[in-house]
């Protein structure tokens, strides 16, 4: 389980993030939404420690992460996987051996146990028949499986995605949601989603927490998106106008 409590971050003089509490749920995909600027992406480098908050803490089942060391931090590092907003792979290595980094660098692996796992992780993501060819020529939707594949190499505990839908088309969006939740209750991850895609929301959002200008406005899930009375999380989600059509499709089913 990660709780955060009475987090605050600032960069000089602004306040990014203030007084924020949310526990997100094990062996689920908790999402963060919020509009551009809402403090969503610090939030997010707070949780795998790329920032350190002034006030409050970072919980991992318990452990601190603001208050450990460099040992520690490193071993905690070692149970999470992270999908950057750009799939952020190597373009000079092929797609097996891009899934095969994180392998590389903290297994005890043979180089045939390496291989032999990458390629289970590809297959997973139903690229095995991608291994050979490098990212330049393979589509944006198939990078990002790569790097899906590349982040549960290491079977994480924790999973940790940036704007994971970003540059896709819907249909494809769809289809990486659907594969990060798949994943998720497959392998028992925790899985922590940065996103303003309302098709997310409505599709995966088992825990949300909602952002507003840095501090927290709403949590809820999917379910209770539907009948959220706070006015400031109905404006974002009408915005998209997709909550107007969901709503329109189920007063028809009733």
């Amino acid at each position: 389980m990660i709780q955060i409590n009475s987090l605050y971050k600032s960069f000089g003089e602004r306040t990014v993030l203030h007084d924020i509490n949310f526990t997100f749920e094990n062996k689920k995909t908790n999402l963060i939404i919020g509009q551009s600027g809402s403090g969503k992406t610090v939030l997010i480098k707070c949780l795998v420690g790329l920032f350190t908050p002034e006030k409050g803490e970072v919980l991992y089942d318990g452990r601190n992460l603001i208050s450990m060391d460099k040992k520690e931090k490193k071993a905690l590092r070692r149970e999470m996987g992270m999908i950057f907003q750009s799939a952020a792979l190597f373009d000079s290595q092929n797609v097996l051996e891009n899934v095969m980094f994180p392998l590389d660098m903290f297994s005890n692996m043979t180089y045939r146990e390496r291989v032999k796992r990458a390629q289970f992780c590809l297959d997973r993501v139903n690229l095995i028949d991608a291994q050979n060819k490098y990212p330049g020529e393979i589509s944006g939707g198939m990078q990002k499986r790569v790097a899906i594949a590349r982040a549960i190499a290491l079977q994480p505990k924790y999973l940790f995605c940036d704007e994971p839908n970003s540059g896709l088309d819907p249909k494809t969006s769809l289809l990486i949601d659907e594969l990060i939740h798949d994943i998720t209750t497959e392998y028992d991850m925790t899985t922590i989603i940065n996103t303003h895609d309302m098709n997310s929301v409505i599709g995966i959002g088992d825990s949300i927490l909602y952002i507003y200008e840095g501090s927290k406005e709403w949590e809820g899930n999917k379910d209770e998106v539907f009948t959220a009375t706070n006015e400031r999380l109905n404006h974002f989600i009408f915005a998209s106008d997709l909550l107007q059509k969901v709503r329109s499709e189920e007063n028809k089913k009733g």
